[in-house]
């Protein structure tokens, strides 16, 4: 596998480690990090919390798969995708033939203890309101067999450089 052949993808729920081991493999194999959020957020002009508030969930998986049709047509590239953007079908085959995708997994209270970590709070669109960690829990719970289609990596317990040389071992074999 060379970089002009392939993509590697990330997706997994909110809080397993995407960016971060996202951007580690980038660095390890000199390839292009790509948040599809952050890419969201500069062709859109708008956060992602913005464009749920005002346009809705539903326009805000219209942009993710602009994005994906956008990132498909070039290779070299480390994809860390928001949390439902591979649940999308559309999304799915449209990235899928660029390269391998890996499910980055942790448990609910894990995901809770990470995102409740983070600088501004819990600032996910999905995880307003009273009770974020069962929403956490249900939307695990609903998204549970569709992640399951991919290779899973568990990140619960380990550094992002050990996630990122699980990968990186799951790629060798590949070569």
């Amino acid at each position: 596998m060379t970089k002009n052949e392939t993509n590697i993808i990330l997706t997994g729920f909110m809080g397993t480690g995407k960016t971060t081991v996202g951007r580690l493999l980038a660095e390890e194999l000199g390839y292009t990090f790509v948040d599809t959020d952050l890419l969201i957020e500069q062709t859109s002009g708008k956060g992602i919390p913005e464009i749920f508030a005002t346009q809705g969930e539903k326009a805000f998986r219209q942009l993710e798969r602009e994005a994906a049709e956008t990132l498909a047509k070039k290779r070299g590239q480390i994809i860390s995708t928001g949390g439902g953007m591979m649940l999308d079908l559309e999304n799915k085959s449209t990235l899928e033939p660029t390269g391998p995708i890996f499910c980055l997994v942790a448990s609910a209270e894990e995901i809770f203890r990470r995102v409740s970590a983070d600088v501004d709070g819990i600032e996910r669109p999905l995880l307003k309101g009273d009770d974020p960690k069962g929403k956490i829990e249900s939307l695990l719970t609903d998204r549970r067999e569709l992640y399951g289609q991919y290779v899973q990596i568990d990140t619960e317990g380990l550094s992002p450089v050990e996630i990122r040389d699980q990968i990186l071992a799951y790629i060798v074999k590949d070569i």
